[in-house]
């Protein structure tokens, strides 16, 4: 009797077991997550046991060295992480879904040649208002995505429409961008340290700019996610579904955009989140973006937290900037992503 039960559950009820699976794999990543949050609120080059941070916390006292360093060092810092992580992650995942292609990445649409034109114009021309750089990143993203999408919608606004509208928006943006470096040789500096991605400087006024954006894009995407599963099938499936697949798309692109441009505003072109972890997710939990989502926007945070750990401990007291780590981590996980027959199967 017992066994037809669990056979009849089984059989009757699949979605139901995977679904539980998939629950459980989004709790572990999140517990993942708080671990990694406290520990970075700890370490660094000065280590703050956690017994003195619960303190500072009630007692509201930052008049101490130790005090000073959790609220206006590690707190924001440990903040950015998990908004870069999720912002990044689940552009990724949005542009992997919406182009179709699981090697997209926020750079593919321009996000980060408009971006970085942007934030060089502010900080080469406009000295005075440099502290205006992460709105000025955030502009340029967006700025970008909405010339990209013109250009496309000219031709049906194609998944290869929108590919190619973007390398060719990218290439001119950051020719503009080496004129203006070309220019004002100075502002060669800046650049680099935004290319190169860097948590160790956002305070909580950068914060406070990108957290909405942050928040809008990720309740949009988790709102269309029924959608996106929609879109996933291909145009011609979801349009005869009655899905304006147009309309669904510009609304994602620019989501996704507004998204990359945020998290680019508070640690630069910090690279990899956004490539790697979607994969990663789907490898874990599959295509169904109610739970991908979720999953993305935690393992992406969790990511960022982990690097930025290191980047901080590694060569302590001594930092070095979190995108050099994510790179040295990154590329060779995608590699390997690429070479298994796991990863395979999620290109194929």
């Amino acid at each position: 009797m017992n066994t037809s039960k669990k056979s009849y559950t089984k059989t009757t009820f699949p979605d139901l077991m995977d679904n539980k699976k998939k629950i459980f794999i989004l709790i572990t990543a999140l517990a993942l997550l708080i671990g990694l949050s406290l520990l970075s609120l700890c370490v660094g080059a000065v280590n703050i046991p956690i017994a003195t941070i619960i303190k500072i916390i009630f007692t509201r006292d930052v008049s101490s060295g130790l005090g000073q360093i959790f609220l206006y060092v590690r707190l924001p810092r440990t903040i950015a992480a998990i908004l870069t992580g999720t912002a990044l992650c689940i552009s990724g995942t949005v542009l992997q879904t919406v182009l179709n292609n699981p090697m997209c990445s926020p750079g593919i649409i321009g996000v980060n040649a408009g971006a970085g034109l942007f934030m060089i114009i502010t900080v080469a021309f406009f000295p005075a208002a440099s502290f205006l750089a992460s709105a000025a990143a955030f502009a340029g993203a967006l700025f970008a995505v909405i010339i990209v999408w013109l250009l496309a919608s000219k031709t049906g606004a194609s998944k290869l429409a929108i590919v190619l509208a973007g390398i060719a928006v990218s290439s001119l943006l950051t020719a503009f961008t080496d004129i203006v470096i070309t220019l004002v040789p100075d502002a060669k500096i800046n650049r680099i340290d935004f290319l190169i991605g860097n948590l160790s400087g956002v305070t909580m006024a950068n914060i406070t700019f990108a957290f909405p954006y942050i928040i809008v894009g990720v309740l949009t995407v988790f709102i269309l996610s029924f959608d996106i599963n929609v879109l996933a099938l291909g145009d011609r499936a979801a349009s005869s579904l009655g899905l304006r697949t147009s309309l669904i798309r510009g609304i994602l692109l620019i989501t996704a955009a507004m998204l990359a441009g945020s998290a680019i505003s508070l640690g630069g072109l910090i690279g990899f989140v956004g490539l790697i972890m979607p994969n990663v997710s789907k490898m874990l939990i599959g295509h169904d973006h109610r739970f991908l989502m979720p999953l993305s926007a935690i393992l992406g945070a969790a990511f960022c937290l982990g690097c930025d750990i290191l980047s901080r401990v590694l060569f302590a007291p001594f930092e070095i900037p979190v995108g050099i780590i994510m790179s040295l981590i990154g590329a060779p996980f995608f590699i390997y992503l690429i070479l298994s027959k796991k990863r395979r199967a999620v290109f194929d």
